[in-house]
């Protein structure tokens, strides 16, 4: 069984899921670096070089061969979960932890971590994490288990996985 970590970006889905591998003694896998290493460039530039959708498509590819896979802990994209077979191929072999955090929370870790991040090349950050999150909502409900991360460590939030998986891993 995996135990696949869903989240908006920010949430701590990529420290919290290597905290988590560590505490049990899995394999850890982040969709983004797959498909980052098998496109030869960054997110940002596959988002610019070859849209969205190319992205998406690759996403859904790995998606599918996750489901083939099994004892790993896997940190996924923001959006993995937009694709209804996406989360098919997911929970074929997995248990769905959806990591959570406020706005505010979201947009201070993010503004912190460097990184370029495609949806958010906007004027206003804040407001458009807040407008991506209501509609993803429905997507990020589709889950196993619910964690807001907003105020643990990946070290804390990783036991509270743990415990709120007691007898299922």
């Amino acid at each position: 069984m995996n135990i696949i970590l869903t989240g908006f970006m920010g949430t701590g889905k990529t420290s919290v899921g290597r905290a988590l591998a560590s505490a049990l003694k899995k394999d850890f896998i982040d969709t983004d670096e797959i498909i980052k290493r098998r496109a030869g460039k960054t997110i940002a530039r596959i988002f610019s070089d070859d849209g969205e959708r190319a992205f998406r498509a690759a996403e859904s590819a790995v998606a599918v061969e996750i489901a083939g896979m099994d004892g790993k802990v896997v940190s996924t994209g923001g959006g993995i979960v937009l694709r209804r077979e996406n989360m098919s191929h997911l929970r074929k072999n997995g248990i769905i932890i959806n990591l959570t955090s406020s706005p505010a929370k979201i947009y201070e870790r993010l503004k912190n971590d460097g990184g370029s991040r495609p949806l958010l090349d906007k004027p206003d950050v804040l407001s458009e994490i807040k407008k991506l999150l209501v509609e993803r909502e429905p997507f990020y409900a589709d889950c196993d288990v619910r964690i807001d991360t907003g105020l643990l460590s990946a070290e804390a939030a990783a036991e509270s996985i743990i415990r709120s998986l007691a007898g299922r891993i």
